[in-house]
């Protein structure tokens, strides 16, 4: 099989695109043609060495897988070969996505939403665990609550509106005037031009000076420590983002506020509640930009760079084009 594999840590040139045997599935395993990919942050935080000490290199990286089933392990039940599947790789528990084919464990692979192509659904797996956990999971977003979401326009971002909107919150969402339309089309309900107004007026103007309930953290800087000024009392904020600059959180103490960090675990139980909102019309994601296995690097040159213009995500079809 084809795999785009990092023998060293460093650019997008690192990578090297190589013919190795293919996998086979062990128990409890099975064994997927990967049709797509797609690209995230911690795709790039990875390649550059962020993570050196978890991932033994050489390495196949990647961390979105949507395909087909070609074989399945002993005690295989939920699957069976042809069946199309989709699900993010156990992170740092092995070799990733970047490749014609990925052997996963049944327990963290789900039956792909029928309303997506390939490309969709591997732009969703990652993103849409990673909201899941952080929204319902962490922060408990009920109907009736607020949330404002930093990024709205992002790959965490836009599935983050569209979920906190079929929940039933009113979403704030911070975006470019570029990006006003689309992050509204996803069901903002207010949208913040970030570059234009800061923020913290512009929610405590919107709210009547009562704040939101729930803030999601996308970008880091200095979230942390603006944030808690637009929070309600009893309020929580997620972040999805690892920060290294010490931030002063005394006004996060005066709003009695819940911190949340979240780093995704997989499991098949937030795909299934994702294919749901699929399957009504709820949540969609965006592919804005799609490379094959080889663009890999120039896929990465493009999320890394500041103002790239993009909207959601870049998906790679791997084995077709989709």
């Amino acid at each position: 099989m084809q795999a785009l594999t990092l023998p060293r840590f460093g650019g997008p040139d690192a990578f090297t695109l190589s013919d190795l045997e293919m996998p086979s599935p062990g128990s409890g395993e099975v064994l997927v043609r990967v049709h797509a990919t797609s690209i995230n942050p911690l795709d790039y935080q990875v390649r550059r060495g962020d993570y050196a000490d978890l991932v033994p290199l050489p390495a196949i990286t990647g961390h979105d897988v949507s395909g087909v089933v070609e074989a399945v392990g002993t005690g295989v039940s939920a699957f069976r070969p042809g069946d199309a599947v989709w699900y993010t790789p156990q992170i740092f528990g092995g070799p990733g996505s970047y490749a014609e084919y990925h052997v996963a464990s049944e327990a963290i692979v789900g039956h792909k939403p029928a309303g997506l192509t390939h490309l969709e659904a591997a732009s969703l797996s990652l993103v849409g665990g990673t909201v899941w956990e952080a929204l319902i999971g962490r922060a408990g977003l009920r109907v009736g609550e607020s949330i404002l979401i930093h990024g709205a326009a992002g790959g965490v971002g836009h599935i983050a509106v569209q979920v906190a909107k079929a929940t039933g919150a009113f979403v704030i969402a911070t975006a470019s005037d570029y990006n006003a339309d689309f992050v509204g089309s996803l069901g903002a309900d207010v949208v913040i031009d970030y570059r234009a107004e800061d923020y913290v007026a512009a929610v405590n103007r919107e709210t009547a000076g009562a704040g939101v309930d729930v803030v999601l953290d996308t970008i880091g800087d200095d979230t942390l420590e603006k944030s808690p000024h637009v929070l309600a009392q009893l309020g929580r904020i997620v972040s999805i983002v690892d920060i290294a600059k010490p931030q002063n959180l005394v006004e996060a103490w005066g709003r009695n506020a819940s911190y949340h960090f979240v780093f995704t675990r997989q499991n098949r139980g937030k795909l299934d509640e994702l294919s749901t909102l699929v399957q009504r019309g709820l949540l969609k994601p965006h592919v804005g930009a799609s490379y094959p296995l080889a663009g890999i690097p120039e896929a990465h040159a493009l999320l890394e760079r500041p103002r790239n213009g993009l909207r959601g995500k870049i998906g790679i079809a791997v084995t077709e084009k989709d």
